[in-house]
C-alpha cells in the first residue's frame, strides 16, 4: 500500500513539473505552494516517522496530522495567493500555527532525508531572528516578534516561498526529470560502456574508465552522492577485481562524481541558484564553469594514470570491453543526441531553461519510443515501464531537494532579515584587510565547515548569502565569488571528518572511511588549488578578452599538470624528492605575472613531460639495432 501511494504521489509530480515546465506554469506563488505540498506529501510517506519500531502506529498519527497541516498550509497560500501579494496581511493566530507546522514538517523531513545537521542550522537561524536582541557585541539585533517572523515567512514571497523555492519548483525540477528519464531510457549504461572504450586499455584502464563514466554520469545527474551510488556499483567492484587497492577504487569514485556538480552542461542543482542570484543566464555560468571543470578532470586523470603506471595497476582484458559497434547503436545514440541537442537548442534560441528542458524530455521521448515500435510487444512494455519509471524516480529525487530548498529559504530569509550575512562578511573583510587571497583562505575554510554533512545545494546557498559579499567587498567579480564559494561547498562532500560521497564509496568498496578519504583528497588536491586560481585570474571564468582567457588557461594547465605529477609520483630523473621539487619549482613559475617568466616555466614544463613521454616508449630490435 505505501509503495503504491508513493508511486502515485512521484508520479503526481513528475506530471506537475512535466505539466509546468512545457504547457502552462502557474502564477509563482501557487507554484510554488503546489510543489511544496506535493514535496511534503511525498516526504512524509517515504520516510515515515517510527518505521520499523513498535511505536510506529504512533507515528503514523503524526505523521497525518503534519501532512494534514502542512499541506492544508500550502493549499491555504494557493487559495489566497492574490490577498497574500497584494495585501500584505497581518499574522493572525491560525497563521503562525500555519507556518509552525509547515516549519516542523519541511525540517522533520529534511532530518529523516540527510541527518540533523541541516535542520539544526534552520533552527539556530530562527532562534537568532526571535532571541537574537538578547545578545552582545556585533551579533546583536532589534529583534522581532513572531508575528513579523510569521509575516516574512509565510505571508509574502521573500520566506519560504522565496526565490529557492521558486528555483526548485521549475528549473530545477526541470533538469531533474531530464536527467532521470535521460538515465532511464539506457544513457547511464551507454556513458559506462563508451567509458570503457575510451579508458579500458591504457595504463589504470579500469580507474580511468571510473573517472569518464563518473563525470559523463554527473554531468546529467548533478549529484555526487548519487552518482557515487549509481556508477560506483559498477566502477568500485571492477577494479577490486582487477587487483586495485580498494581504498584507492573508492577514492577515484568519489572525486569523479564530485567533479560532475562543477562540470557543464548540467552541472548541480547549486548552478541553477547561482544563476537566479547572479540575474546572469544559465548559459553564462556553465561557460564560466567550463575551464575549470576541464582543469579538475585532466588532472584527477593524469594523477590517476601517474599512480597506475607506477603501481603497474592492469588493464582492463578486451574480452570485458563492450565492442564500438554495440555501444554506438543508433537506438542507444539518438535518444541521448536527441536530448541533449534539444535542451542546447531550446537554450540557444533564448527560451527558459525549464522549457528548453521540456523540449529535451519531449524529443527524447518521442525518439525513444520511435525505434520501441521496432521492438516485439514485451519490449514496448519495457519502454513503458522506463518512462513511468524515470517520472517516478524524478519526483523521489526532488524531495531531498525541495526540502532542502524549503529550508535554506528559511534560513536565509532570516539571515536577509536580522543582517547577520552583513555582520559576517564585514568580519572577515576586518581580518583579511585588502589581502584577497587571505580572504579567501578564511571563506574557503568556513566554506569546508559548513559544507560537511549537507548537501551542496544547501551548504551553496548558506555560504553565498554569507561569504561570497566579503569577497566581492574587496572588488572580486560576483561571478567569481560564487563560483569560489561554490567549489568550495562541492569539496565538502570529499573532505574529512564529514564526507558524505566518501562515505558512500567506502561502503561499496567496503574498505576504511579513513583510507578512502586520505586517497580522495590525494586524487581531488587539485579541487581546493583551482578556486585559487580563479581568484588569482578571473579570465578563467570567461571574463575578459580571448586573449587574457587563453593566457589564464594555458598558465592554469601548466600549474595543475605540474601539481597532477608532483600527487601522481611523476618519475623524470629516478628520485621521488627531486622530481617531485623540479614540478613543484616549474609549477609555481607557472603563475609568476610575467609573460616571460611564465612562459619559459610552460615551455619547460611541457619538455618534462615530453622527454619522459618518449623515454618510456617501448623499443623494438630490427636487425640488431634498437628503434624506437
Amino acid at each position: 500500500m505505501r509503495d503504491r501511494l508513493i508511486s502515485l504521489l512521484a508520479l503526481g509530480l513528475g506530471g506537475f513539473i512535466l505539466y509546468t515546465s512545457g504547457v502552462a506554469p502557474f502564477d509563482s506563488l501557487v507554484n510554488r505552494s503546489i510543489f511544496l505540498a506535493l514535496i511534503i506529501a511525498l516526504g512524509v510517506t517515504i520516510y515515515p516517522l517510527g518505521a520499523g519500531k513498535r511505536w510506529r502506529p504512533l507515528g503514523l498519527v503524526v505523521d497525518l496530522l503534519m501532512t494534514a497541516g502542512a499541506v492544508g498550509a500550502c493549499l491555504f497560500v494557493t487559495t489566497h495567493a492574490d490577498q497574500i501579494m497584494t495585501e500584505l496581511p497581518w499574522a493572525t493566530t491560525p497563521d503562525m500555527l500555519m507556518t509552525l507546522v509547515l516549519v516542523l514538517a519541511v525540517l522533520e523531513i529534511a532530518r529523516w532525508a540527510i541527518g540533523w545537521i541541516f535542520p539544526v542550522l534552520v533552527l539556530t537561524g530562527l532562534a537568532y531572528a526571535l532571541f537574537g536582541d538578547q545578545l552582545s557585541g556585533p551579533l546583536n539585533h532589534r529583534g522581532f516578534d513572531q508575528a513579523f517572523v510569521t509575516e516574512t515567512l509565510f505571508l509574502g514571497d521573500l520566506g519560504i516561498w522565496g526565490m529557492l523555492v521558486g528555483v526548485a519548483a521549475t528549473t530545477i525540477a526541470s533538469f531533474v526529470l531530464f536527467g532521470s528519464l535521460l538515465l532511464h531510457t539506457g544513457a547511464g549504461q551507454t556513458f559506462i560502456d563508451l567509458s570503457m572504450r575510451i579508458g579500458g586499455r591504457s595504463p589504470g584502464g579500469a580507474a580511468k574508465i571510473a573517472t569518464v563514466a563518473s563525470s559523463l554520469f554527473a554531468m546529467v545527474s548533478g549529484s555526487a552522492v548519487a552518482n557515487v551510488a549509481t556508477t560506483g556499483n559498477f566502477t568500485i567492484p571492477m577494479m577490486k577485481r582487477l587487483k586495485y587497492p580498494p581504498a584507492f577504487a573508492a577514492a577515484v569514485e568519489a572525486v569523479a562524481s564530485t567533479g560532475g556538480q562543477i562540470a557543464p552542461p548540467i552541472l548541480g542543482a547549486a548552478a541553477f541558484i547561482m544563476a537566479e542570484i547572479l540575474g546572469l543566464s544559465y548559459v553564462t555560468i556553465a561557460l564560466a564553469a567550463l575551464i575549470p571543470a576541464i582543469l579538475f578532470y585532466l588532472a584527477v586523470f593524469i594523477t590517476v594514470h601517474l599512480v597506475a603506471v607506477n603501481r603497474n595497476l592492469p588493464l582492463v582484458p578486451e574480452e570485458d570491453l563492450p565492442s564500438w559497434s554495440s555501444v554506438l547503436q543508433p537506438h542507444r545514440i539518438v535518444p541521448i543526441i536527441a536530448a541533449l541537442g534539444g535542451l542546447i537548442v531550446g537554450v540557444l534560441q533564448g527560451y527558459s531553461v525549464q522549457f528548453s528542458a521540456f523540449i529535451g524530455i519531449a524529443l527524447l521521448t518521442v525518439s525513444y519510443i520511435g525505434f520501441a515500435l521496432f521492438r516485439p510487444e514485451s519490449g514496448r512494455r519495457e519502454v513503458v515501464e522506463r518512462l513511468l519509471a524515470g517520472l517516478k524516480d524524478a519526483g523521489t529525487g526532488m524531495v531531498i531537494i525541495g526540502v532542502l530548498l524549503a529550508g535554506a529559504q528559511i534560513l536565509v530569509a532570516m539571515i536577509n532579515l536580522t543582517g547577520i550575512g552583513v555582520t559576517l562578511s564585514t568580519m572577515i573583510v576586518d581580518i583579511a584587510g585588502q589581502q584577497v587571497m587571505l580572504a579567501g583562505l578564511i571563506v574557503a575554510g568556513v566554506c569546508l565547515i559548513l559544507g560537511m554533512g549537507v548537501p551542496t545545494t544547501a551548504a551553496y546557498v548558506l555560504v553565498a548569502a554569507v561569504l561570497a559579499p566579503a569577497l566581492t567587498r574587496l572588488d572580486v567579480e560576483p561571478l567569481v565569488a560564487h563560483l569560489f564559494v561554490f567549489y568550495f561547498a562541492t569539496i565538502s562532500v570529499i573532505t574529512p571528518p564529514v564526507c558524505v560521497a566518501v562515505f558512500v564509496a567506502s561502503g561499496i568498496a567496503q574498505t576504511n572511511w579513513l583510507n578512502v578519504a586520505v586517497h580522495a583528497v590525494r586524487l581531488g588536491a587539485s579541487t581546493y588549488v583551482i578556486p585559487f586560481l580563479i581568484l588569482a585570474y578571473p579570465a578563467l571564468d570567461g571574463i575578459g578578452s580571448w586573449l587574457d582567457i587563453s593566457l589564464a588557461g594555458l598558465r592554469a594547465l601548466a600549474f595543475v599538470l605540474a601539481f597532477a605529477g608532483v600527487l601522481g609520483g611523476a618519475r623524470f630523473f629516478g628520485k621521488r624528492l627531486l622530481d617531485g621539487a623540479l614540478l613543484t619549482l616549474v609549477g609555481l613559475l607557472c603563475l609568476v605575472p610575467s609573460a616571460w617568466v611564465s612562459g619559459a616555466a610552460v615551455l619547460a614544463l611541457a619538455a618534462l613531460y615530453l622527454w619522459r613521454w618518449l623515454a618510456s616508449r617501448p623499443t623494438h630490435s630490427i636487425g640488431g639495432q634498437r628503434t624506437q
